[in-house]
């Protein structure tokens, strides 16, 4: 029975992934893949669809291949697509200006700076080293990485610059 429900959910709940995603990156999909089926429910809600393009001829490639055919987006790295749908995401694209770089910046950003152990650190090894409180953390992040002083990486990493 718990089976028969998850089918029926499938089309309602990748709906809802695609129309709370920037798009969707199809990677390998039969003619028949439910991955076609959110490509689609994407495109009707106005996401961008990717495709990554796999080895002619095999039954699990023939959907994605058929993606690019009609238009998809060629992609073949995940930074093709973070370029692609979030260009002011990558730091290294564009360097801060100088006067941007050289800002001295707030005392509370300074300390969340000194807090830096090791080139990568988690939000919360920063908030116990700085002694700050999280929000305050989290102001002083955003200071620092919108002068180009650290980047923030996925899963709430922290690099300095």
């Amino acid at each position: 029975m718990a089976r028969r429900r998850s089918r029926r959910t499938f089309p309602r709940r990748n709906r809802l992934v695609s129309g709370l995603s920037l798009g969707v990156v199809v990677v390998e999909a039969s003619e028949r893949s439910g991955s076609l089926i959110t490509a689609r429910l994407a495109l009707e809600q106005g996401r961008e669809v990717y495709a990554v393009p796999g080895e002619v001829g095999l039954e699990r490639t023939r959907g994605t291949h058929a993606l690019i055919r009609r238009g998809a987006r060629l992609v073949e790295s995940g930074a093709q697509v973070i370029e692609d749908a979030l260009p002011w995401r990558d730091a290294r694209s564009s360097p801060p200006a100088a006067s941007e770089a050289h800002a001295v910046p707030s005392s509370e950003a300074s300390r969340v700076l000194e807090a830096f152990e090791t080139a990568v650190e988690h939000v919360d090894r920063l908030i116990e080293q700085s002694g700050l409180p999280a929000s305050r953390v989290l102001e002083a992040l955003l200071e620092l990485e919108l002068a180009g002083r650290v980047i923030q990486h996925p899963g709430k990493l922290f690099a300095r610059r």
